[in-house]
């Protein structure tokens, strides 16, 4: 019965074979007994078969089944029970649906939105260790001169030292000469 249920109910007009087997799958699971509404559907499918008119093929089809007890209230209620089943599984397939949008989007958009504000904090990071840098940067370059006229003090220093050294030296080697020839 499946594969004649697929047949009728498939019209060529964007059908989903997938989807198509799971729900004829699910209107054959749940399918009254006796003659209702899917059986119907099967004289109407085959009647149209042979090209019957819809009008006609929908009455003769009828009127065959009336013989096995099917009346228009069963006819009638049978598809809303079709239907309900349907409603049944699109509430299914809706919270599948659901589940997949927060498994496999939500969770990629919550894993985007933890990089953006990752590079966002890493940016931060470097922008401090940017401006460290410049800062300590500064620092060396006038390190250079502080160093450089450190040196110039220190070599004034020296020389000056150096100098005045020599000069005591040279005075006491004068007076020593000068005792030597008077003492």
């Amino acid at each position: 019965m499946l594969n004649e249920l697929k047949g009728i109910f498939d019209n060529g007009e964007g059908i989903d074979e997938k989807s198509l087997d799971f729900l004829i799958g699910a209107l054959d699971k749940n399918n009254l007994k006796g003659f209702d509404y899917l059986e119907y559907k099967l004289s109407l499918g085959r009647l149209a078969q042979i090209g019957m008119d819809q009008e006609v093929a929908f009455k003769s089809a009828f009127a065959t089944a009336t013989t096995v007890g099917l009346t228009k209230e069963k006819l009638v209620s049978s598809a809303q029970h079709y239907k309900e089943v349907l409603g049944h599984e699109k509430q299914q397939f809706d919270k599948a649906l659901k589940n997949q949008l927060e498994k496999r989007v939500k969770s990629k958009r919550t894993e985007v939105e933890k990089l953006k504000n990752q590079i966002a904090a890493w940016k931060d990071q470097i922008d401090k260790l940017q401006n460290r840098i410049a800062t300590s940067q500064a620092t060396i370059d006038s390190a250079d001169q502080n160093i450089q006229s450190e040196m110039d003090k220190i070599e004034n220093t020296k020389a000056s030292f150096e100098n005045t050294h020599q000069s005591i030296l040279v005075q006491i080697d004068e007076d020593l000469s000068t005792i030597q020839q008077f003492i």
